[in-house]
């Protein structure tokens, strides 16, 4: 296997950044804060010892209030965490583009997007003239496991080092990511690791690049031969649970299920041709049977690689991608959603019993937390007399391109829309600028848009992270040059970019607040009020690990390790 980049040096992130044109202080707050988090660092430099493994499991698309509603139906892993672990109730993340890759990259890296780079799962590549996706890369090529694969992906993007990068180059550590995403398993691992596996984009196999690997992993492709996914074919997802015990309803207006489901259990994995075809993968990803693959996956790979046992702490990460699936199609208050995560639950807890044995109890970390939340569905949200809607990327593309001609003259203004991004055409940036009553009227067509809260130009905001205004400082947190657009757009809560299904994205607290569980080695179990940011969780982990991250944007959740003092803290509002 491929352990490139060892010599991935912490410096490499001053470089990076650097070029980028951000300081070493960007987005950390007053040179006091900077004081504050040196001396909490300082503090947990006291412990003893080390672990064996670092794990970090992502949920995709896991809201806050996911635990409140949902921990009495646990029994195993998710209630270990809870019950035996750290909770953080009042995380959240504080920037705009609450989406997979960005998220990942900040709980990856322990900084925000307008330090790691990572705005959106895709940006409009202006020399190109075309949209990337966060992990593209022309440089590398995919390598499949029994599956033809084309393109490739690395963690390029990513303008600085993760904790894993970071745990490899200061401790010579083997890293294994696994996810059915690309993005969910790049952005955690960085810039190398031993065993990097997601599923194509079909979901016809597993692949890696050569960003991480030469030739397919044997570990990995064992399991993966043993372990087929049609195994799954036939079976069929129904409720854990009595009808009563949910909830939500069962067929609820706006749901989307993949092709072959209705809106009700049971669910069977069976497409639509009488075989495995594409449409059983799509179903088999929205089921729990894809999370549970993932767990015994994460298992057999911390077994086969001997995880813990080099003498150094190794780092497992794992994210679960169907919650976020099940998530856009059937939406947050749905049974499915409940269903997924008493399933999850038990995977979770069969992943953590094979740790105890593997790892040994006791001598492993463990932080869950999620990459965003999720908005209801619209037509839920005004059936219940509230505002909601669905923002169509036609009529903002139309309100700029109309608004520019009438002021302007004939011609082609918009280059792309993105969700919130707006690119504009070649030299149009500087003729709104020159006649700022066409700006306005730009502008003003935006803001008369259904669901459009608020619109920055990219000037505004560039210097604004630390704005009073949470809506600028959010549209700034998640603004990077030369990927960002010249237009960003702040949903109304209850509006999203979407024509089906639920959608994230957004400063609202439904897409920002998640949960933060820490769990294990150094860890002091409680429920923990103050205000934290996914981005502390890499500081965190790196505390526990005696490593130090020179650019993190967060800092190490100290009132929840054991070698730290308690600090008691007034219960501030979450910042989102």
């Amino acid at each position: 296997m491929k352990r490139n980049n060892l010599g991935f040096a912490v410096s490499v992130a001053v470089t990076l950044l650097a070029a980028s044109g951000l300081s070493a202080t960007q987005g950390s707050g007053t040179a006091a804060t900077a004081r504050t988090r040196t001396a909490r660092a300082a503090r947990v430099e006291t412990l003893p010892e080390r672990p064996k493994l670092a794990v970090l499991i992502m949920v995709d698309q896991m809201r806050a209030d996911y635990v409140e509603h949902f921990k009495n139906d646990w029994t195993h892993g998710l209630k270990r965490l809870v019950t035996q672990g750290a909770w953080f109730r009042r995380a959240a993340y504080p920037y705009l583009t609450t989406v997979t890759c960005a998220g990942h990259a900040t709980v990856g890296t322990g900084a925000f997007p307008r330090t790691h780079g990572i705005i959106q799962n895709t940006w409009w590549d202006r020399e190109h003239k075309q949209l990337t996706t966060c992990t593209q890369d022309a440089n590398v090529h995919e390598i499949g496991y029994g599956v033809s694969v084309d393109g490739g992906d690395s963690a390029s993007h990513l303008m600085m080092p993760t904790f894993a990068d970071v745990l490899r180059s200061q401790r010579r550590a083997h890293v294994v990511t696994l996810s059915l995403k690309a993005r969910s398993a790049i952005m955690p691992a960085g810039h190398g690791g031993d065993a990097v596996t997601w599923l194509d984009d079909a979901g016809d196999g597993w692949t890696t690049s050569s960003a991480f690997a030469e030739q397919p992993v044997p570990a990995v492709k064992a399991f993966i031969d043993a372990n087929p996914l049609d195994d799954d074919f036939g079976k069929t997802w129904t409720r854990a649970l009595p009808a009563a015990r949910y909830s939500g309803p069962d067929d609820a207006v706006g749901e989307a299920p993949p092709k072959g489901w209705t809106r009700t259990f049971p669910h069977e994995l069976k497409g639509t041709t009488g075989a495995p075809d594409a449409d059983f993968r799509q179903q088999w990803m929205h089921s729990p049977y894809a999370d549970a693959y993932l767990g015994r996956f994460a298992a057999a790979l911390a077994e086969s690689l001997a995880l813990g046992k080099h003498g150094t702490t190794d780092m497992l990460s794992v994210s679960f991608s169907s919650p976020d699936l099940v998530g856009h199609g059937f939406g947050p208050r749905s049974q499915e959603m409940q269903d997924m995560y008493m399933r999850l639950d038990a995977t979770i807890g069969t992943l953590l019993d094979r740790l105890d044995v593997v790892v040994g109890k006791g001598q492993y970390v463990v932080a869950l937390t999620a990459d965003h939340g999720v908005t209801p569905l619209p037509e839920q949200l005004t059936a219940a007399g509230q505002d909601g809607g669905r923002i169509s990327q036609t009529a903002v593309r139309d309100a700029v391109q109309n608004a520019a001609q009438a002021a302007l003259g004939s011609g082609t203004y918009v280059a792309r829309e993105n969700y919130n991004d707006i690119y504009l055409a070649p030299g149009v940036s500087a003729k709104l600028a020159a006649k700022p009553e066409a700006l306005q009227a730009v502008v003003n067509a935006l803001l008369a848009t259904p669901g459009i809260a608020k619109v920055y130009r990219a000037e505004e905001i560039r210097g604004a992270a630390h704005s009073s205004d949470r809506f600028e400082r959010a549209a700034a947190l998640s603004y990077f040059p030369g990927r960002s657009g010249d237009l960003i757009l702040v949903p109304k809560p209850g509006w999203e970019f979407s024509t089906s299904g639920a959608m994230h994205g957004t400063a609202t607290a439904d897409d920002q607040r998640v949960p933060i569980l820490l769990f294990g080695f150094g860890i002091r179990p409680g429920a923990y009020m103050q205000a934290v940011t996914p981005a502390d969780v890499a500081p965190t982990l790196a505390a526990v690990c005696g490593i130090t991250l020179l650019q993190a944007d967060g800092h190490a959740l100290t009132e929840a390790l054991r070698a730290a003092p308690r600090r008691t803290t007034s219960g501030g509002q979450p910042p989102h």
